[in-house]
């Protein structure tokens, strides 16, 4: 199958300002011991996922201080006003001093979510302090999640048990298939469980074998393709993503349908 046929939408891409995108990259790579492959640019995001004739790409940058929220949230919302094939979601910071004027602030400015990354944010998904976020995305936007850490439990898959079970109507997307690291956690706790999942930051390492466990047991339509760039380009995740023993109606709900389900994308 020629994989640049396929229509794909990119759930989970970063990028940042052209003049700290290069110092936030490294930081990234350095954070996690991997060398990164793009440049974390909007320019650089679009020049590799057009290689594979990507469709849709969900961006989004992590606030790791509270004064950043709104700068961050500016710039994702001229990034997607800069193209149509860019979706934005915002950042939130549990110190926030009135989280639901900032929520209602995303939805005025049309972003389609938001990304909370635990181990940059430092806090743990459970703390008290972000039940006030989870309640004001409620039923409002979808919330996606930087999931696993060899080196903190901080964004533990048991720890999100908690929040699914205190907000039943939080659509949540735990990114690295539920827990990256953490994989026999997620299917322990997390598979079947009311949530998505996407396939970022895993493939490279996670067992095949492993990975089709998790799909299939978790249920093929709440899987979404994520890449996790700039630590990753598209030709290579698609290639593991194509190396698993999936059908083609399977590659096709997670490469897009899902995500265009989820997020309203024509």
């Amino acid at each position: 199958m020629n994989m640049k046929c396929n229509k794909i939408i990119d759930v989970h891409a970063h990028i940042f300002p052209e003049k700290i995108a290069q110092k936030a990259t490294e930081s990234i790579g350095n954070f996690y011991g991997v060398p990164m492959r793009g440049k974390g640019t909007i320019e650089d995001l679009l020049v590799q996922g057009n290689k594979v004739n990507v469709y849709r790409y969900v961006v989004h940058s992590t606030a790791t201080k509270v004064e950043q929220v709104e700068a961050i949230n500016e710039f994702i919302s001229q990034a997607q006003l800069s193209d149509e094939r860019i979706i934005g979601f915002g950042t939130l910071h549990p110190d926030l001093p009135d989280v639901k004027k900032e929520v209602e602030r995303l939805v005025s400015l049309g972003l389609k979510g938001i990304k909370l990354h635990p181990d940059f944010q430092q806090f743990n998904i459970d703390d008290e302090t972000m039940m006030p976020i989870y309640e004001a995305a409620e039923g409002r936007l979808p919330v996606l999640v930087h999931m696993g850490d060899e080196r903190s439990t901080a964004s533990s898959p048991r720890r999100l048990v908690k929040v699914l079970d205190r907000f039943p109507g939080l659509t949540v997307i735990a990114a690295h298939f539920g827990g990256y690291s953490m994989w026999d956690e997620s299917l322990q706790y997390l598979v079947g469980r009311d949530l998505y999942f996407d396939t970022s930051s895993s493939l490279w390492i996670l067992d095949k074998s492993k990975a089709l466990d998790i799909i299939r047991k978790h249920g093929v339509k709440k899987i979404l393709f994520g890449t996790d760039y700039p630590m990753w380009l598209y030709g290579e995740e698609l290639k593991r993503f194509e190396s698993l023993n999936l059908t083609q109606e399977e590659r096709e709900l997670i490469l897009w349908k899902n995500a265009a389900e989820l997020l309203n994308i024509i």
